[in-house]
């Protein structure tokens, strides 16, 4: 995909594809490369946008944005470098709540809206798991952080016969890793992220997506998404993991082409 850096965003963007604009925003990793199995997929019928989130990858190393409001001013500053004034957004884990910080404060800049793997608000389950992250980024370091979310990233049979793809993808992540410090603050920012009181004045046509396998982010908080988002539609795959746009790609994209090109025709 072509690639640039915004000098006065200090965010690395790459765009592929033509038609109405859709922009994919990376959960907690932050980076564009997460979707590069639906990139080339959507950029069939869209006008594809990633970022590498601020403070990671190939974006500003100075700082980060550190919470989750913050990120989503980073989305709307984009759009608006790029001269896009509307577009469908679609966010993963931690971008699936910088989306519905978009759709809940800046309504007129969002056609439709995918939630992946989302959550309205934290809960004892959440906490837990994120502070276990933090420790172990902060006790172990990066490369353990690494190798346990893979644990629980991907489903069991997917991760035992994956393994060597698997091993050369946490070594190029390692090799890429964030400062330690811009990390700790991003599981922070997740931690403290709840907007939930606000999602019924989501007004997009909303998507809500999950695997009932994710041990990350589990079913029910898409569940509980989809009861607070009005009209919002939930679609659940059997299995997939929190990372079931990857395992399962090809049922992913044809769900997500679906729903934009349904809600593309209205434009």
């Amino acid at each position: 995909m072509p690639s640039e850096t915004l000098a006065d965003l200090g965010l690395h963007v790459e765009q592929s594809g033509n038609g109405f604009p859709l922009l994919l925003i990376s959960g907690l990793g932050g980076l564009a490369q997460q979707w590069r199995d639906q990139a080339p997929v959507l950029g069939d019928s869209f006008s594809v946008v990633l970022h590498d989130q601020r403070g990671v990858g190939g974006s500003d190393q100075a700082g980060c944005a550190c919470t989750i409001e913050q990120m989503a001013a980073d989305v709307i500053a984009l759009m608006d470098a790029l001269g896009i004034a509307r577009a469908h957004i679609v966010g993963h884990s931690t971008g699936g709540a910088i989306a519905q910080s978009i759709a809940i404060d800046h309504p007129k800049r969002v056609a439709a809206l995918g939630i992946i793997s989302g959550w309205p608000k934290p809960d004892p389950y959440f906490r837990r798991i994120f502070l276990s992250r933090r420790k172990v980024l902060e006790g172990l370091g990066p490369q353990a952080y690494i190798e346990s979310n893979t644990l629980t990233a991907y489903p069991a049979d997917w991760i035992a016969t994956h393994d060597a793809a698997l091993s050369l993808q946490e070594a190029q992540t390692a090799a890429t890793f964030p400062k330690v410090e811009t990390m700790l603050a991003r599981i922070d920012a997740v931690l403290g992220f709840d907007r939930s009181a606000e999602l019924s004045r989501i007004k997009a046509p909303t998507l809500i997506m999950a695997a009932a396998d994710d041990m990350v982010i589990p079913l029910y908080f898409s569940q509980a998404l989809a009861r607070a988002i009005p009209r919002a539609e939930l679609k659940v795959f059997p299995t997939g993991g929190h990372s079931f746009n990857r395992v399962v790609s090809r049922e992913f994209n044809h769900a997500v082409l679906r729903f934009l090109l349904a809600n593309t025709a209205v434009e």
